[in-house]
């Protein structure tokens, strides 16, 4: 998209993610990915979907929270306490991995979070405040509590986690190596860089198309500024997608190595979760079914394409999934 903005950080490299994937497979072993037929046929053209809903917390974060921890653990500063901010699929890769490792968890999301997401994050035995009315205000006073305690602050974009969360595309890829396109959610940006990470190492020729919420742009607005660009968020849905705040180094390297970006609507990312669980029988949350919707969104221009998505999340609240499915 932009071959001139300088990359400000280093992308997990092929060596990296096979270490990674060592990490990640003591915990699962790799998710599977599916040429399903009717999502095919509906889309138009091939259509590989990769099952992150398969893993123990039902969301592709967690291979990052497992290597951000082995690092720690590798370089002796594993920490007595951590805090981090969450919409509800990160936090439970923290939760998760501290666990794994002995060390106390804090989680702080924002009021009227995904009210299953937070158990489950209680369930692996982190702490939970709520705090603020989206994610960058839950961030921000979880930054805050970090310097009050001591506790180390868990970021949602950090190179230790890329090199997890580069596993799923590292999979993805090396089982689809004939894909052509291949879309990808921008949340906070570590899925998307992870993407790219992938696919640079392996030398794969797939192109990468964003996908973000209409209602929360702070990604497609500030890529086509060449800055990062503040965008309020609304998504009733795809709280997944629900970032008002680019990062800047997530920016760095989608600008250079996404072909463009996607936005899809709250009524399209439903009409994808209904279309997935129709022709698949697995259920995603709102942003594990935003790539599916962006492709449906551009099928008239992937025809005789092979196409990737990632159903990157299934935890949706029944409440939620239940009037989506009607």
């Amino acid at each position: 998209m932009n071959t001139t903005h300088p990359i400000t950080m280093s992308l997990p490299s092929l060596a990296d993610i096979e270490s990674a994937a060592r990490t990640v497979y003591e915990e699962f072993q790799a998710t599977p990915q599916y040429r399903w037929s009717l999502l095919s046929e509906r889309l138009g053209t091939d259509c590989w979907l990769k099952h992150e809903n398969h893993n123990p917390v039902g969301a592709f974060k967690i291979r990052g929270g497992l290597t951000f921890f082995e690092q720690l653990a590798h370089s002796g500063q594993l920490p007595k306490s951590v805090i981090s901010a969450t919409r509800g699929n990160h936090g439970q890769s923290i939760a998760w991995a501290a666990r794994k490792k002995g060390v106390a968890c804090t989680i702080v999301v924002p009021h009227g979070n995904s009210v299953e997401k937070n158990a489950a994050m209680r369930a692996l035995g982190a702490e939970l405040i709520e705090h603020g009315d989206d994610f960058q205000a839950a961030r921000e006073h979880a930054i805050a509590l970090s310097g009050q305690t001591g506790a180390l602050m868990v970021p949602s974009f950090h190179v230790d986690l890329l090199r997890g969360v580069s596993t799923l595309w590292w999979e993805l890829f090396r089982a689809v190596p004939n894909m052509d396109v291949a879309y990808v959610p921008i949340g906070l940006g570590s899925g998307a860089c992870s993407a790219v990470a992938a696919k640079l190492a392996l030398g794969h020729p797939v192109r990468l198309v964003g996908v973000v919420s209409t209602l929360a742009t702070t990604y497609a607005d500030s890529i086509a500024a060449g800055r990062v660009i503040e965008a309020p968020v609304s998504t009733q849905i795809a709280d997944g997608l629900a970032v008002r705040v680019a990062d800047a180094s997530a920016l760095s390297v989608l600008m250079q190595h996404l072909d463009h970006v996607v936005q899809v609507s709250d009524e399209e990312v439903a009409t994808a979760m209904k279309a997935i669980f129709e022709d698949t029988h697995n259920v995603a949350e709102g942003a594990g079914a935003a790539a599916f919707a962006a492709a449906m969104q551009e099928r008239e221009q992937l025809k005789g394409l092979t196409v990737g998505a990632v159903l990157s999340g299934g935890n949706v609240d029944a409440a939620v999934f239940s009037k989506v499915l009607a």
